[in-house]
Formats: structure tokens, sequence, C-alpha cells
């Protein structure tokens, strides 16, 4: 699993000795006082493995996988477990780490309360503040993105793209934020023998 707070850390070399450093990450259920309840047991039937693995156990995605990564359209990005809407197209920019970020967030989104000093150098949880569902992490360093609307707000939301789904403000059809599956290719010995082969027999 990519550490994303030390691939985050190594953005500039400013923050490259943080890299080691775990981010400050909340003890709070993802259950407990959040308006949208679930069994964990139903979360996993209506989420994808991916979804799940992220919103519920709050795991990363690989860097550079999410096809919202280079989403540059307006419209707004919602949660994918319960469609509450998180982040607008407008504060979107390229953070160059692999993940969807943001320089700020809208009211759907929760920050975790943690000790200041470790959020300050390893970021801080942000989840769906409708169904707990983990998203990314906040980190404090959007003074290193100069040009962008993080370089204003001092902040990057580091956002799993497999936790949202796009809406186009054109009405064009909402886009999962998933990685694309990767085909299942066969070992050799398992695979057909290719029409024309030495291997193949003709049927009469």
């Amino acid at each position: 699993m990519p550490n994303r707070r030390a691939a985050c850390a190594l953005a500039s070399s400013a923050l490259a000795s943080f890299s080691a450093v775990p981010a400050a990450r909340a003890e709070r259920s993802r259950t407990e006082g959040y308006s949208l309840q679930r069994s964990e047991r139903e979360w996993a039937y209506v989420l994808s493995g991916q979804q799940y693995y992220i919103l519920r156990q709050g795991g990363t995605e690989q860097p550079n996988t999410s096809p919202l990564y280079t989403e540059k359209r307006q419209g707004s990005f919602v949660c994918a477990a319960c469609n509450t809407a998180l982040f607008s197209s407008e504060a979107k920019f390229n953070s160059g780490t692999g993940w969807p970020s943001f320089a700020t967030m809208l009211e759907g989104v929760e920050v975790a309360k943690n000790n200041p000093l470790l959020a300050a150098v390893g970021g801080t949880e942000v989840r769906c503040r409708t169904c707990g569902g983990h998203l990314g992490d906040v980190f404090a360093d959007g003074f290193l993105f100069q040009g962008t609307p993080a370089a204003v707000s001092g902040k990057r939301f580091c956002i799993d793209g497999g936790a949202l789904v796009f809406r186009p403000s054109d009405g064009s059809e909402p886009v999962s934020g998933e990685a694309p599956a990767k085909p299942v290719e066969l070992p050799s010995w398992l695979q057909p023998p290719k029409v024309g082969s030495s291997g193949a027999q003709r049927a009469y």
C-alpha cells in the first residue's frame, strides 16, 4: 500500500524530512455520531471492494490510478457512499502527487480534531460528514503550490479518488473515481491456442 504521507512530504525538499512521520489519524468510530447509519456488512454490500477499502477501512489507493486525478471539467465531487457534496471543481488543482487535490472543502467534509503539532507534520484525516467515510488527508503545505488555489488557502486536501464520484455541471454522466480494473491475464499454459497455430487442431 502506498504511503501517501511520505509521497506528499517528498513534494518539496522542505518537507522531505517529514516523510516518515505518520499522519495524525482520528480515533473516532466511522459509524457513531453520523447521520447515515449502516452496518459494515451493509456497507460491504453497497460499495465496491475498492470503495469499501478506502471509505470504511481508511485505505489508500495507488497514486496516479484514479481517473479523477486528471479531471478538469466544471462540476462537483461527491461522496461515493452517500452522494454528499464534498469538493468543488473550482478548488481542484494539480499537486503532482498522484492523488486528486483540493485547496478548500465544502460543508460536507469533516476534519478530524488532532494534536496541532502532529497535524502540521503529518496531515489530518478528513471524512464525509454524513456517513463517516474516509476521504484522505489535509496538509498545511498549500504555500508550496504557488499559482494555485492552495497557495491562497494554505491547505492541500489530498483525496483518494475512489472515495469520490464526479458530477459534471453540464449534466453529462457522472464519473466514478475508482481505478479501472486491470484485466486478468491467464498464465500461458491456461490460454487457449491461437487460431492457425501448430497447437490448434481443426475440427471436422
